[in-house]
């Protein structure tokens, strides 16, 4: 099966083309995020919950570069997560809160007058949440992260069994509120806004990267559907026994998980192969096997 292969090549560490092809993708992703730390959020001063926004308030205090606190705080938090958490901090996590910082260490290089490219704080703010969201799907959808508060939010949710989301969500608030020391109402409104849609449109992102669908089907040839599913789309499928409460009928229920163009591809087979199927469709959040289970510990 496709996804055993894929599996497989992993597992091995055997397949240096996929391992050099996901850190390019994930330096991808760190940099876009830094790219819109560097020219949407920095400008405008909104301080959209993250450890950069956060940096950007104390810049206003220490003389020092954002670059050079943002690596520094990202070492400190690495070493805290690691004494503190554990292994679940791996080789990723510490080159993305190494990377992030040199790209924008770069960028404040290239662009020492670095100015509002919309000259507007509310625009700033959408393209930056809107930017950065694309980078951190990228990462996230690479078992990466960029560090940074996603450490305090692992912190709280093990010491003090706060739900992760509400634990990022909480560190980040207490960033973009953190503007008020610094920015008007003005800014500090925008940037709980930001935090907020933040959330969202990362989500967004984050489903759209490579959306799955989970179908249940259920049809009187379903042997031609589940050799359809093995040799065709190359998917495996789970079968369960179900009792139609009408008809007092068993039946075989065929359960499968697709990407979008193997959904399109199925649908079009069921209306040949039997019509009057009966399918139901979910969309899926997330889909995880050994390997990413591991990952994600």
């Amino acid at each position: 099966m496709k996804q055993f292969i894929w599996y497989q090549g992993y597992e091995g560490m055997n397949n240096k083309t996929a391992w050099i092809r996901e850190y390019f993708i994930i330096t991808l992703g760190t940099l876009i995020a830094a790219a819109a730390i560097f020219f949407f959020m920095l400008p405008s001063h909104v301080a959209v919950g993250s450890l950069s926004a956060f940096v950007m308030v104390l810049t206003n205090f220490i003389p020092v570069s954002v670059s050079v606190l943002t690596l520094i705080f990202n070492i400190a938090l690495l070493i805290f997560g690691f004494v503190m958490i554990g292994k679940e901090f791996g080789g990723k996590t510490v080159y993305t809160a190494t990377l992030l910082p040199i790209f924008l260490g770069v960028f404040e290089r290239l662009f020492p007058d670095n100015q509002s490219l919309t000259g507007d704080p509310f625009l700033d703010m959408l393209g930056y949440v809107f930017v950065v969201s694309i980078g951190m799907a990228i990462l996230f959808h690479n078992n990466a992260s960029s560090g940074g508060l996603d450490i305090v939010a692992k912190f709280l949710n093990k010491f003090f069994h706060i739900e992760l989301g509400t634990a990022v969500t909480a560190a980040g608030l207490v960033t973009a509120l953190s503007a008020a020391f610094v920015y008007d109402a003005k800014i500090v409104f925008l940037s709980v806004l930001g935090t907020f849609l933040n959330g969202v449109i990362l989500d967004y992102f984050i489903m759209g990267i490579n959306p799955k669908k989970r179908i249940c089907i259920i049809s009187k040839k379903e042997e031609d559907v589940i050799r359809f599913l093995l040799d065709d789309l190359h998917c495996g499928a789970t079968l369960y026994h179900a009792f139609g409460a009408y008809d007092r009928q068993e039946r075989t229920e065929i359960i499968t998980i697709v990407n979008r163009a193997e959904y399109a591809k199925l649908l079009d087979q069921l209306y040949k192969i039997d019509p009057k199927a009966f399918v139901t469709v979910y969309s899926v959040s997330e889909v995880m096997n050994h390997y990413t289970a591991r990952i994600a510990k």
